[in-house]
């Protein structure tokens, strides 16, 4: 019985791991660190320093619910919780306090994870992924002419790369110290009596449906776009259509409805066969297993990034900033990013699924 409450723990005696893989015991710690470097940050910035990424200093935020906080108020808020977080993450680590007590830290840090996520990001952290290969190719060419990379991603985009991480940390983090409480393993969460939707043959079942709304609605995008490219005025007005060719917009919205496209057909591969073993034409992989991390850390990064982008469109569409942007009569170009929230919650999901279909016997609780 005790070896039993070990192993739930997560206790990983004779088990060799990388240290990427013994997460669990030590993802605490450095969310703890995140926060204390970005509290350092942004007591630096209330003490005068250049760099605060966010409102007056952001020109890009126009879009962006903190596109009107001033450094005076947003720099000792980002102190403040930074400090306060690292020893929020650091409790949780270490399961101090009343079960209480770590259930209202434990809000905190899912509170954290969903601002970092969800509300700091914009529509520019998804153009910037989208963009850079675009970028990286065009480089060696000297396309775009006159831009370069910190041009076309600047310091507040990049900033909220950063804030993602610390995201995914604090989400880490919070499940983490969910599994201990609750008894589970902190590798994998199970339990002796965890639920059937998680075991393979029922992710199986609803991770394919999720798998093909997260392909549907970027299809969907992808067509409005190459429409436009080719001239035809689908959803929009003669007028717009012409102001994005002269503007070359068409052809940057090619660009990315096909990088919208490639997307879709990676996200196939969470239910097919190659999405698990690589296949025969690439060489020196054909017919070994498709590492999970290769698959659920791009789809996890992807699916919040159109998450967020998608709740700002239709954060804007309910303010009626849209119509001005776009005029009358111009459906399809805000239409497609308001079920992108759908796209990303659909492809969470159904990386999910991939990853309880895949994940095997744990090699700490011995569950499978």
């Amino acid at each position: 019985m005790a070896q039993v409450i070990d192993n739930l723990k997560g206790n990983t005696a004779g088990v060799a791991l990388h240290w990427w893989q013994r997460w669990p015991t030590w993802i605490g710690y450095a969310t703890s660190l995140w926060c204390v470097v970005y509290g350092v940050l942004g007591l630096y910035w209330t003490l005068g320093g250049a760099g605060f990424p966010f409102g007056e200093n952001d020109p890009g935020a126009v879009l962006s619910p903190l596109r009107n906080v001033p450094v005076a108020i947003g720099a000792p808020v980002v102190a403040t919780l930074g400090l306060l977080g690292a020893l929020v993450a650091i409790a949780l680590a270490r399961m101090w306090g009343h079960p209480l007590v770590q259930g209202l830290l434990r809000a905190f840090a899912w509170g954290m994870t969903g601002v970092l996520l969800l509300v700091i990001p914009d529509y520019r952290v998804l153009m910037a992924v989208a963009y850079a290969p675009l970028l990286l190719l065009g480089a060696p060419f000297g396309w775009p002419p006159g831009v370069t990379f910190f041009q076309a991603i600047p310091w507040p985009v990049l900033n909220q790369f950063i804030c993602i991480v610390g995201g995914f940390a604090w989400g880490a983090t919070a499940l983490v110290n969910q599994r201990r409480a609750g008894g589970a393993c902190i590798y994998c969460g199970r339990t002796a009596a965890s639920a059937t939707w998680t075991t393979p043959a029922a992710a199986a079942r609803w991770g394919k449906w999720a798998v093909y709304v997260a392909v549907i609605v970027p299809l969907l995008y992808a067509l409005t776009r190459y429409a436009w490219a080719l001239g035809i005025p689908l959803g929009i007005t003669e007028e717009l259509l012409h102001k994005g060719q002269a503007a070359g917009m068409w052809l940057a919205g090619a660009g990315l409805a096909t990088v919208a496209v490639g997307g879709a057909i990676l996200t196939l591969g969470l239910i097919q066969p190659w999405g698990e073993v690589f296949p025969r034409w690439m060489l020196g992989l054909a017919g070994k297993r498709v590492p999970l991390g290769l698959a659920i850390v791009p789809a996890s990064l992807v699916s919040v990034i159109v998450t967020s982008a998608g709740l700002m469109f239709v954060r804007i569409q309910f303010l009626g900033v849209t119509r001005e942007i776009f005029g009358e009569g111009n459906w399809a170009a805000i239409a497609p990013e308001l079920v992108w929230p759908v796209w990303g919650v659909a492809l969470g999901a159904a990386t999910l699924a991939y990853y309880y279909r895949r994940r095997g016997r744990c090699r700490h609780c011995g569950q499978l």
